[in-house]
């Protein structure tokens, strides 16, 4: 595969800074000048491959970690806000932005969190009417978005918790098969937590006493539900110190995105610890990605597995690059991570192109999409409903459509790929990432306008849209 110039200065200094050598020794090391080396710190001269050869071999890491990763993110959530009509006397390239995020991922993260926070504005501001000067305020982030950007700019994986749910992983011999008893036994052991089955009627999935150290657990929730609530609380009572340093270190503005953070975190530590990082990617490379093969071989819930399949970023151990959302029947995600080239729009609900949609009229299979986005890169898709709940006729269960995916180059791990022609781009649908920021011209499942395109009507002449978009 042909690598592009890549200007990651960043990335190089804070490996040497890592590694706590100078620039002379880091370049002696790598086998080029010290000067050579402070212009590719400083982003003046792209690396070459020869360099990016030498870095993935002096230092054990992938050539991907260098070349990809959160700048992706970065870039895609600093091109959507700047595709806001909002800038439309402002017209940047590519490149331009590529070389904002690398040289200044602070000042893009600045811009990104000053366009939401016009957006909250703004949407605040058109439902208020004669109220307006009494109930107006300035609209902040909420705690939950500011915690879900912390996830979303970390890669969706916290090393120091990673690392420590697998350790106790391996000291309970946990990996494959049943986790219930080894679970339930530490909680008692090693934490005098006796676990009881809950009462009928009781619509907690868990609860947990902290005075009589007993967790109750419903008895109607599935098998996987009920391991990760063992595991979950594990990880408050194992992990809390970890976990709380963590969360302490992002620098939340409010103590509710704190408190939702070390949720998250604790739900992170739970699903490490029952899928283990190392056991649980070899699993997915044998089985070739074979999320119900995965998901029986560890006694766990297709969305356990796929959201795990998203975490596997660890440095130097990564696993393929994967998108992952759920998605509720109104087209709200629920969740979302990306490890690959395709960002979730921050606004607006998903492409109705996307095979996603189409998981809630085929319950109980996997089914397939071959995917381009307007910016050139293909994708294999695939989709899945999955019903939430238990407990009987009466009880809610809500049902949700996962989507899991990753860049065609990836496609030959994936089992679901084998009988399908990668190689006719006609076999290829057009999905966009939003309506509002997709500037397809001909797509007539177009639910609103993109916002830097000029509606041309004609009342003569009626397609499948009221309107025509303009070519610039």
């Amino acid at each position: 595969m042909a690598i592009g110039k890549l200007y990651i200065g960043r990335k190089v200094r804070e490996l040497r800074e890592a590694n706590r050598a100078t620039q002379g020794q880091f370049a002696e090391r790598i086998g080029i000048s010290t000067s050579y080396l402070n212009q590719i710190e400083n982003n003046q001269r792209p690396v070459s491959a020869a360099v990016l050869l030498a870095l993935a071999e002096k230092f054990q890491i992938d050539i991907a970690e260098l070349s990809s990763g959160e700048g992706d993110r970065l870039l895609s959530a600093l091109s959507e806000a700047l595709n806001d009509p909002l800038f439309e006397a402002y017209s940047s390239s590519l490149q331009e932005l590529k070389l904002v995020v690398q040289n200044a991922p602070g000042l893009a993260h600045a811009l990104v969190k000053c366009h939401q926070a016009y957006r909250r504005n703004s949407e605040q501001l058109a439902s208020i009417d004669d109220t307006i000067g009494r109930d107006a305020a300035v609209v902040e982030t909420t705690p939950y978005e500011e915690v879900r950007d912390f996830f979303h700019f970390v890669d969706n994986y916290i090393h120091e918790i990673d690392l420590l749910a697998e350790h106790l992983a391996g000291e309970l011999g946990l990996g494959e098969g049943d986790s219930h008893t080894a679970l339930a036994n530490h909680l008692e052991q090693r934490h005098g937590v006796r676990v009881v089955r809950g009462a009928a009627g009781d619509e907690a999935i868990r609860r947990f006493d902290p005075r009589a150290r007993i967790l109750t657990l419903n008895p109607y929730a599935p098998a996987p539900t009920r391991d990760f609530q063992l595991a979950l609380q594990i990880a408050q009572l194992h992990g809390r110190e970890e976990i709380d340093r963590v969360a302490g270190s992002a620098g939340f503005r409010t103590e509710e995105a704190y408190e939702i953070c070390r949720i998250g975190l604790q739900n992170y530590f739970a699903g490490a610890l029952i899928l283990p990082y190392q056991a649980f990617l070899k699993a997915a490379r044998e089985l070739r990605h074979d999320i119900e093969l995965i998901a029986a071989r560890f006694g766990a819930s297709l969305e356990q597995v796929c959201h795990r399949l998203s975490t596997l970023q660890r440095p130097g151990q990564k696993g393929i690059p994967i998108f992952f959302a759920r998605i509720d029947r109104a087209g709200n995600i629920t969740k979302r991570h990306s490890a690959a080239k395709l960002q979730f729009a921050r606004f607006g609900a998903a492409c109705p192109l996307w095979n996603v949609h189409q998981a809630f009229e085929t319950p109980g299979r996997i089914i397939r999409q071959l995917a381009e986005t307007p910016d050139g890169v293909r994708y294999l898709c695939l989709a899945t409903q999955i019903t939430k709940g238990g407990g009987g006729y009466r009880a809610a269960h809500p049902r949700y459509a996962l989507a899991l995916g990753c860049e065609i180059s990836y496609a030959d791990a994936f089992v679901y790929a084998d009988d399908m022609d990668l190689g006719n781009r006609a076999a290829f649908d057009p999905i966009g990432i939003s309506c509002r920021i997709c500037e397809r011209t001909k797509c007539a499942s177009r639910a609103v306008p993109p916002l830097k395109r000029k509606l041309i009507v004609d009342h003569d002449m009626r397609a499948a849209l009221p309107y025509r978009l303009s070519e610039n």
